[in-house]
């Protein structure tokens, strides 16, 4: 199959697929006469395999480690278990991150009663410029923000 099919069968852009093949993540397929590529099950299959490494959102290169554990079945896999514990950390540190996110969207939020009168004061606005000149705002009390020089 050509890469577009490849692309197509896979949900994988044709730009990722040549980038991944120069990376060596996917061995290079056979060329046809006419110069084309000419991609085989092997490929889709580990085109597959790296896209749902991906949607994990791991590395590259735990996925290259994880191909290369793959490529060889008789080898150590202890590392595997490791990798994936090294995700979920990530993820979870992630996670953590994007609740204190969350809470200080949900306090700037609260300083906004709803009417958006003409030439009325809009609480979010204010905080936001409040913040700008380095004053505590709701989601950045003055005890958490970075002092600045």
């Amino acid at each position: 199959m050509q890469i577009k099919e490849l692309a197509r069968a896979t949900g994988v852009d044709v730009e990722t697929i040549r980038f991944y093949e120069k990376e060596g993540l996917l061995p290079e397929p056979a060329r046809l006469d006419n110069g084309y590529r000419n991609y085989a099950q092997p490929h889709l299959e580990r085109l597959a395999f790296i896209r749902h490494c991906r949607a994990l959102d791991m590395p590259l290169a735990d996925v290259r480690r994880l191909l290369g554990f793959v490529d060889d079945p008789e080898g150590q896999r202890l590392d595997v278990d490791h990798l994936v514990d090294e995700q979920i950390g990530r993820v979870r540190a992630r996670l953590k991150s994007m609740r204190a996110l969350e809470k200080q969207l949900l306090q700037l939020r609260s300083r906004c009663d709803g009417a958006h009168e003409q030439g009325a004061a809009c609480g979010i606005l204010d905080e936001l410029v409040s913040a700008a000149h380095g004053e505590a705002c709701a989601c950045h009390p003055a005890a958490s923000r970075p002092v600045s020089a």
